[in-house]
């Protein structure tokens, strides 16, 4: 009777709350045990590699299964020539425009949400390092689990006590970026029998550590499946065959986001293309520039704004009050500029621009 007496209270004062639709249904959530069970039933998983708010709400309402936030982000959108100079606040950053994403989407599915802990984040003999960077992860970016590169002995032991301490662990093998230095440069991994074996063993300390996943990258397709046989986890490959539990893509690349002659060149060989985004937003953006260059934009169709006709003749009354200080104060300005711009067109150094226009 009170809680009911104190309601009707709280509306008089501040009126009732709409509730949008979007909150009134809940959305499926992926979780690891979903995953795990599509594997044993032999259903595929699909993961993009999405960086920003846009492109995880397009993966949501695809109904993508996993969202990773790659630290491939220092390259693909941050114009590193690595992954290894991105840090965890940046990372952050990142995690947390994505989630946001997940969660406005209104999609029918939430996506598990995977945040890659970056290069100098978890590889310290301290382990708790990996552990306090992967609680940040999940306190101020939201994220249901992280993803840490390499299955050495050593980096087992750093995913078990990540995995001990609460948070969920996506491994990583093969082809790992963040050890560019050490394996020189992005080349594919296990193509000797002796490689292949150890990698199959990274896998395996992994599934042991506790990893609800690994990611297989650049590998030959038979050793992917001799993993993926092995394994009771799932398996997500990227550059692996089609042998894996699942598949992963990068957003932008898998969309032709890019289409300059520089991001063809390097674009990995196991990628398809699915679209050409890329071209449609370069012409997009040369017709933006001519029509603004030609003054065919905006029209009045896109000046929607307009006073009445009162208010206009108010307004040019105001106008004419202070017209001729205002051309004064124009022409001086006109002036000033002009000579600056003269100042511009002499070069101290090299070539003279001044026929230039």
């Amino acid at each position: 009777m009170a809680s009911s007496l104190l309601s009707r209270a709280f509306v008089r004062s501040f009126g009732a709350i709409n509730v949008p639709n979007h909150t009134k249904t809940f959305a499926t959530k992926v979780s690891a045990l979903s995953l795990a069970s599509k594997k044993r039933k032999g259903r595929k998983i699909s993961m993009v590699t999405a960086y920003d708010y846009p492109s995880a709400v397009h993966c949501a309402r695809a109904e993508i299964d996993i969202i990773l936030v790659g630290d491939s982000v220092a390259m693909v959108e941050l114009g590193y020539d690595t992954t290894q100079p991105v840090t965890v606040d940046q990372m952050i950053h990142h995690c947390q425009s994505v989630k946001r994403g997940v969660e406005q989407s209104n999609a029918n599915t939430t996506p598990l949400l995977v945040g890659d802990m970056p290069f100098g984040s978890y590889e310290f003999e301290d382990t708790d390092v990996a552990l306090r960077n992967a609680y940040k992860f999940v306190k101020e970016a939201g994220v249901d689990a992280v993803k840490m590169e390499g299955g050495s002995p050593a980096r087992a032991r750093t995913a078990k006590m990540v995995v001990d301490g609460g948070v969920a662990v996506m491994g990583h093998i093969g082809l790992t970026p963040q050890a560019i230095s050490v394996i020189g440069g992005f080349r594919a991994q296990g193509r000797t029998a002796s490689r292949a074996r150890a990698l199959l063993d990274d896998a395996m300390r992994l599934q042991d550590a506790g990893a609800f996943s690994v990611v297989l990258e650049c590998v030959p397709a038979n050793v992917a499946e001799a993993i993926t046989e092995t394994l009771e986890i799932p398996t997500i490959g990227i550059g692996a065959g089609g042998y894996t539990s699942g598949q992963v893509l990068v957003y932008h690349d898998m969309l032709g986001m890019l289409s300059h002659p520089h991001h063809e060149q390097f674009m990995p060989k196991f990628c398809k293309q699915y679209a050409e985004v890329g071209h449609a937003i370069q012409s997009g953006l040369q017709e933006f520039k001519a029509d603004v260059e030609s003054g065919t934009f905006p029209s009045d169709k896109y000046s929607p704004y307009v006073m009445t006709e009162k208010e206009r003749m108010a307004f040019d009354a105001l106008l004419k009050q202070d017209e001729d200080e205002r051309k004064r104060k124009h022409d001086e300005a006109a002036v000033k500029m002009t000579a600056a711009d003269e100042y511009e067109q002499l070069s101290l150094y090299g070539q003279d621009n001044s026929s230039k226009k």
